[in-house]
C-alpha cells in the first residue's frame, strides 16, 4: 500500500472539516495505508486532551472515534505549534 499525509490547518470554527479530514485519514489506514496527521495552525487544538470530544461534521460523524482509531492503528499524529 502507499504513504498519505494528512495536514489539517481547521479548529474549532471548522470543525466539521478538520473532522471529515480525520474520517477520510481513517478510511486510508482501514484499506492498509501508511497514514501520518500533521495538525498546523488552529488544528492543534485537536490534540490537547478532551478538545475533540464535541466535534462533528455536518452529517453527525465524531471526531474522537476516528482520531482514536487513528492512534489505535498506528497511525502517527503530529501537533505543529509554529
Amino acid at each position: 500500500m502507499g504513504k498519505i499525509l494528512f495536514i489539517i490547518s481547521k479548529g474549532f470554527e471548522k470543525a466539521g472539516g478538520a473532522t471529515r479530514a480525520f474520517q477520510i485519514a481513517k478510511v486510508a489506514r482501514e484499506k492498509g495505508n501508511e497514514v501520518k496527521v500533521f495538525l498546523i495552525d488552529d488544528a492543534i487544538s485537536w490534540a490537547q486532551l478532551g478538545m475533540a470530544e464535541s466535534a462533528k461534521a455536518i452529517t453527525g460523524e465524531e471526531m474522537k472515534p476516528f482520531i482514536d482509531y487513528l492512534l489505535d492503528n498506528g497511525a502517527d499524529i503530529y501537533a505543529c505549534k509554529a
